[in-house]
């Protein structure tokens, strides 16, 4: 049995959205493409064949992915979360022990993780110090530079 991958249901509709884009738009620009340049002849030496063939490849193996993604989506509704323990979709304040500065992430699905967004994937080594914990709890995190220690302020789902 495949494990479900948890999202948000705004990640969820930006993959089926993607998906669609590809399926209705992508694809058939693409088997166009193909055609149209089957058309110029010789195909060992059509640059333009074989880069629209190229596209299609990547088309195809991101159509299949998404497939995936959205077959083995565990959607969760953040809004409807609650309690002072830290699991996906948790909104965190933290504070780096070392700076005494203060960091907020929401824990997000990988595929909505952007850290200059402040969205933490679940799989990050941060997220899976963080889940389990509540506040005043401290975790130690093994970075590039070095181990960090925050201490949490903040737990809250909005």
């Amino acid at each position: 049995m495949e494990k479900k991958i948890p999202m948000t249901e705004k990640s969820y509709l930006q993959l089926q959205e993607e998906l669609r884009h590809l399926k209705q738009v992508e694809r058939p620009a693409v088997i166009r493409a193909i055609s149209d340049a089957r058309e110029h002849g010789d195909l060992s030496e059509n640059a333009e064949y074989h880069a629209a063939k190229d596209r299609q490849g990547f088309i195809e193996g991101r159509i299949a992915e998404l497939e995936s993604k959205i077959s083995l989506a565990e959607v969760i509704d953040v809004s409807k979360l609650s309690g002072k323990h830290i699991k996906f979709g948790a909104t965190i304040t933290l504070v780096d022990e070392d700076t005494e500065e203060k960091h907020t992430y929401q824990i997000v699905g990988g595929d909505e993780a952007d850290v200059r967004k402040k969205k933490l994937s679940i799989t990050s080594p941060l997220a899976r110090a963080l889940i389990g914990k509540t506040i005043g709890d401290m975790v130690e995190v093994a970075a590039p530079s070095g181990s960090r220690a925050y201490t949490i302020l903040k737990v809250e789902y909005v």
